[in-house]
């Protein structure tokens, strides 16, 4: 059966592998009807050689595949050619500066297999297993160290002309960029702590912290009217590290939403946090569901 068939038939009980490969850790995850059936997560040894650490993804890999696997996919924190399926230099593994990534795989394991970074694997991930199922227009955003975005619009993952749709983090702002005040980095530059310092801080009642965190929500806020001046979306879903602070920057961000030019059609507009577990997983698994 070609694997454009899988998008009509997701129903039915075909397996896939969704890889999520980080800096220093790699997990592979056997996904069946949306649920995730057999996961194995190792560390990498991200300054090896190449092959040292591709050897260690196949052998996550290997751990839960099965014969009747129809594909894999795998969400890479880098620049990706999608179409050939090469990672460009993969954060935090300096090996990997050109991998021609699904070639290797494909060899290895005989299936097909789907490359993509890991912003835009999570907005799929939401589309089809999480917050973001029964809508067509999708984002998903994530903000850790950096910040990124996946776009799905009418129901498929839009990535642009060159591969760069959703890169939100880059458009310049202020006497920088959004990145630089929208993402775990501001913390950091702004206060000399951490995000995650801030957030034990912030519920442990500590008012000076919950304050910190909520200063973000300002610019954060213009970070979303740019997400939807530009691409409109049903819903967007926010993922990575900074969000476990939501709470605290949640209401900064909604007043200053308030200048956003469209408020009727603001008030239609979901912002919520992701909730699925290993997302990450289940969102590379994704990306044969939208190969057709």
């Amino acid at each position: 059966m070609p694997f454009r068939e899988l998008r009509v038939k997701k129903n039915k009980k075909f397996k896939l592998i969704g890889v999520d490969l980080g800096g220093t850790n790699v997990r592979a995850g056997l996904v069946q009807n949306g649920k995730i059936v057999a996961l194995d997560k190792r560390p990498i040894s991200s300054h090896a050689k190449k092959e040292i650490v591709l050897e260690e993804v196949c052998q996550s890999i290997a751990t839960v595949f099965r014969k009747d696997v129809r594909g894999i996919g795998i969400d890479v924190p880098s620049l990706v050619d999608a179409e050939k399926g090469i990672v460009f230099n993969v954060a935090n593994i300096p090996s990997w500066k050109k991998v021609p990534l699904k070639k290797i795989l494909e060899k290895r394991f005989g299936v097909p297999v789907f490359v993509n970074n890991d912003a835009k694997c999570f907005a799929l991930g939401e589309f089809h297993y999480g917050e973001g199922r029964g809508y067509k227009n999708v984002i998903g955003l994530i903000i850790g160290t950096g910040m990124g975005a996946g776009v799905i619009l009418n129901g498929k993952l839009f990535s642009g002309t060159n591969g760069g749709a959703g890169e939100i983090g880059h458009i310049p702002y202020k006497e920088n960029e959004f990145e630089h005040f929208c993402s775990g980095r501001f913390f950091e530059r702004e206060f000399g702590l951490d995000g995650a310092t801030l957030d034990q801080r912030a519920i442990a009642g500590d008012r000076d912290a919950q304050e910190k965190l909520a200063s973000f929500g300002d610019a954060f806020a213009d970070a979303i009217m740019a997400i939807l001046y530009a691409y409109d979306p049903e819903i967007i879903v926010l993922g990575g590290s900074v969000t476990r602070s939501y709470p605290f920057f949640e209401k900064r961000m909604h007043e200053r939403l308030k200048t956003f030019r469209f408020q009727k059609e603001l008030k239609r507009v979901k912002i919520v946090r992701s909730k699925k577990a290993h997302i990450a997983v289940l969102a590379a698994a994704a990306l044969c569901l939208d190969s057709e």
